[in-house]
């Protein structure tokens, strides 16, 4: 009966969570509640390792540093520059605001990672602008809210760091690991963008040449002075990563101090900028470790109590194959999504899932990648959608919460298309691991 007991601990913590409470106490009062239950006072010696653990993984350094970056690229002012690097090359084409504003969101997601104030900064300078030409108040929503999110499935992500440890599998073959489906999913949001303002031209209309329009010389100066430094900082990022020269946490430095020396280039530099920026930082670093340790009590309990080997057992006797496993796995994430942050998903079943799918055979840094995507869509799935949220603290009253959720509908239907080619072509993760473990 003992070995049941654990799978109580679940349905604990989502009443706690519903109820209001914060889903770093609900997991901690579940897990000494358990605790106490399972093991008596001797908890008390787990929960000190597991605190151990936590506060001395060199890997998640790496998270205050990737949110640094993002909050001063969000306090700079560098994303107006960004948005006239791009948008003086896409403004003729069906839909161009809209495609201007994905490849912003590329460029900031491979800058820090960090999904809110990709969004934020984003959202603040594109809406007024697509308003302004009539573009469609739900493709406005959809764009924007996808766009923001990707920061979860193109290097480097903040989520790829916490899963990483959990999981027990290398932050750097899930950066190396998610370069091509993050890069597919882009893709796929720009061809559909595209179509759909050249088959609906009310969609997106395109913009009429202007007077001042600039010259084809002043295109490529305005696209050397605001996109090759932001590009610099990228490929110091992320070039340190992918060739092995940094660890990831080291590779997140880099990127702090670059992303300060961009500022400065740029004569954005403020020491208000700085404070605010350290102040972001702090606050959001605190939340997630907090987040952390709390998941990593509960997984401590739920897994010393026998719930994986329940878990093992039952899966044995229902006699699933792998692929129907799998599937199971990536809907109680998707459903999960409707009501849970990542941060909750993340530390309540990657723990659970990861022994079950090696036991099952299969790769664990594709399962992560997999993983990763759903997580992308529980970003725009209501009730919960935190990039909706996002996108309400800036919109104006004109777009409203209907028009979010219509708009986010065809980019979860090109996320879950994502899942599907990651799916039937493994190699698209496996490859580049595999590639660059020579150059390690």
């Amino acid at each position: 009966m003992i070995d049941i007991i654990p799978f109580f601990m679940l349905p604990v913590a989502f009443v706690l969570m519903f109820l209001g409470v914060q889903v770093a106490f609900s997991m901690m009062i579940t897990a000494v509640l358990f605790g106490l239950h399972i093991f008596g006072d001797r908890v008390i010696f787990q929960f000190i390792e597991k605190i151990e653990d936590i506060s001395s993984n060199f890997v998640f350094a790496a998270i205050p540093l990737f949110v640094f970056m993002g909050a001063i690229l969000e306090k700079s002012g560098i994303a107006d520059k960004l948005f006239e690097a791009i948008h003086i090359w896409t403004r003729r084409l069906p839909g161009g605001l809209a495609l201007a504003t994905v490849i912003m969101c590329i460029i900031f997601a491979a800058s820090s990672g960090v999904i809110g104030a990709t969004e934020s900064v984003v959202g603040l300078l594109t809406i007024p602008i697509m308003l302004r030409y009539k573009y469609d108040k739900a493709m406005i929503s959809g764009t924007i809210c996808a766009g923001g999110s990707l920061g979860t499935i193109i290097p480097p992500s903040v989520v790829a760091v916490v899963i990483g440890p959990l999981a027990n599998v290398s932050v750097g073959d899930l950066l190396y690991g998610m370069v091509f489906p993050g890069l597919i999913m882009a893709a796929l949001y720009l061809v559909y963008i595209f179509t759909l303002c050249l088959i609906k031209p009310e969609f997106g209309p395109r913009i009429p040449p202007e007077p001042g329009d600039p010259s084809f010389t002043e295109k490529i100066w305005i696209s050397t002075k605001n996109l090759v430094p932001p590009l610099l900082m990228i490929v110091a990022v992320l070039g340190s990563i992918l060739f092995g020269l940094a660890s990831p946490t080291e590779a997140a430095a880099i990127g702090a101090i670059s992303s300060v020396l961009l500022t400065v280039l740029y004569k954005n530099f403020t020491w208000k900028g700085l404070y605010d920026a350290l102040l972001k930082t702090v606050l959001i670093t605190a939340m997630i470790m907090a987040v952390l340790l709390a998941g990593s009590l509960f997984t401590g309990v739920f897994i010393g109590g026998g719930g994986i080997n329940t878990a093992n057992t039952l899966i044995n006797q229902m006699q699933l194959s792998p692929w129907i496993l799998l599937g199971l796995m990536m809907l109680i994430i998707f459903i999960a999504g409707f009501f849970l942050d990542w941060i909750s998903i993340v530390l309540i079943f990657v723990p659970l899932f990861t022994p079950l799918i090696t036991a099952a055979g299969f790769d664990p840094v594709w399962f992560c990648i997999l993983f990763l995507i759903m997580i992308q869509t529980s970003y725009l799935t209501p009730p919960m959608a935190p990039a909706i949220f996002y996108l309400r603290a800036v919109a104006p009253p004109e777009i409203t919460i209907k028009h979010m959720y219509r708009g986010v509908v065809p980019f979860i239907t090109l996320q879950c298309l994502t899942l599907v080619i990651v799916i039937l072509f493994p190699t698209l993760v496996t490859y580049l691991p595999s590639v660059m473990l020579n150059f390690r």
